[in-house]
Parts: C-alpha cells; sequence; structure tokens
C-alpha cells in the first residue's frame, strides 16, 4: 500500500506517463476504494481517508474547484 501511494506521490510530482500506465490499474482500484458513495468523484474528505497523498495536492487536482476530484482529472494530472 505505501508502495502505491508513493508512486502517486511520484506521478503527480514528476508526471511519468510510462509509470502511470504501468500503475493505471492500481489507480483505478484504490481511487474506486476511496470513493465511498460510489459517485465516480472524490471529495477531499475521502481522499483524505482513502488517498491521503492525493488529498495533499488535492488543490493541484480540483483546479475549477468543484470540491471532488474525478479518476481521470487524477490521471490527467499524474501525467503532465
Amino acid at each position: 500500500m505505501k508502495s502505491f501511494f508513493n508512486a502517486v506521490a511520484l506521478l503527480l510530482a514528476i508526471g511519468s506517463t510510462a509509470a502511470l500506465a504501468a500503475d493505471a490499474a492500481e489507480i483505478d482500484s484504490h481511487f474506486k476504494a476511496a470513493d465511498k458513495n460510489g459517485d465516480g468523484k472524490l471529495t477531499l474528505d475521502e481522499a483524505k481517508a482513502g488517498m491521503p497523498r492525493v488529498a495533499k495536492v488535492f488543490d493541484k487536482i480540483d483546479t475549477e474547484k468543484k470540491g471532488y476530484i474525478t479518476l481521470d482529472q487524477l490521471k490527467a494530472k499524474a501525467m503532465h
């Protein structure tokens, strides 16, 4: 589990598309597990509880300030 969060943090920091492709299924799985109500959106509270490293950069992902992020947004941010 710790290695997953390290991978996400690294992806967010350096935007490695090759690493993202390798970890995409794991990211999908962890995002879905953290999305407690299953609406396809991760709130800051859900991120804090299930993806704490993502929570630390939540505002950088939620650029439109909607109060949630989607899996696509997380992946897009990781690739940049």
